[in-house]
Order: C-alpha cells, then sequence, then structure tokens
C-alpha cells in the first residue's frame, strides 16, 4: 500500500487539508490549481455571489469541458456530447434564471 500524504492546499482562499499517494501529488495540486483558478474566475467576474454557487458553476464549466473531449465511443462519442451539451446548457440556464433576481439583492 502506497504511503499517503497530507497536503494543505487553498482554493478561492480556504484552506482545505487533502490526502493522496505520493505519486498522485502532483495531479493533485494541478487539479487543485485548475480548480482555483476556475472559481477565481468565475468570481472575479462578478455576477455569481457565494462560494456554493461558484462551486456548482466551476463545476459545471469543468464537466463541460471534460465532456467536449472526444472519444471515439462510448459516454463520450460525439452523439452523447451533444446531448450532454444541451443538458449543461439547460442547467446554465435554470441556474441563471434562479440566481438572476438573487444578484439584485447585493
Amino acid at each position: 500500500m502506497a504511503a499517503m500524504e497530507q497536503l494543505s492546499v487553498k482554493i478561492l482562499g480556504r484552506e482545505y487539508r487533502l490526502s493522496c499517494a505520493a505519486e498522485e501529488k502532483e495531479a493533485l495540486l494541478a487539479a487543485v490549481a485548475y480548480v482555483d483558478e476556475k472559481m477565481t474566475a468565475i468570481r472575479d467576474h462578478g455576477k455569481i455571489t457565494g462560494n456554493d454557487r461558484i462551486a456548482v458553476f466551476a463545476a459545471l464549466n469543468i464537466a463541460n469541458e471534460l465532456l467536449t473531449a472526444h472519444a471515439p465511443e462510448g459516454p463520450l462519442s460525439d452523439l452523447a456530447i451533444g446531448d450532454f451539451r444541451r443538458r449543461i446548457s439547460s442547467m446554465n440556464a435554470v441556474l441563471d434564471a434562479a440566481l438572476s433576481p438573487q444578484e439584485k439583492l447585493f
């Protein structure tokens, strides 16, 4: 069994303690940096407030990026990607509609 390392990372200014195998550390740190970058960009854009909402939008954006990666067969095939894109666009529209009235409160 691989030895686990304890890491302290920051995402959107908040510190998190994570554990990972030593050989996964570099990939985990890259993932943390990517998520932080996405969340910071959404926060700095100024339309979305609240870390939970920022996290949801970042997750949707990252999922959309993943799903647009082309795979010859399976769940990431061109046909499935089109369906996922439509679903994500629909989710974004629902979230925008739900959050729009709240933006006026701040």
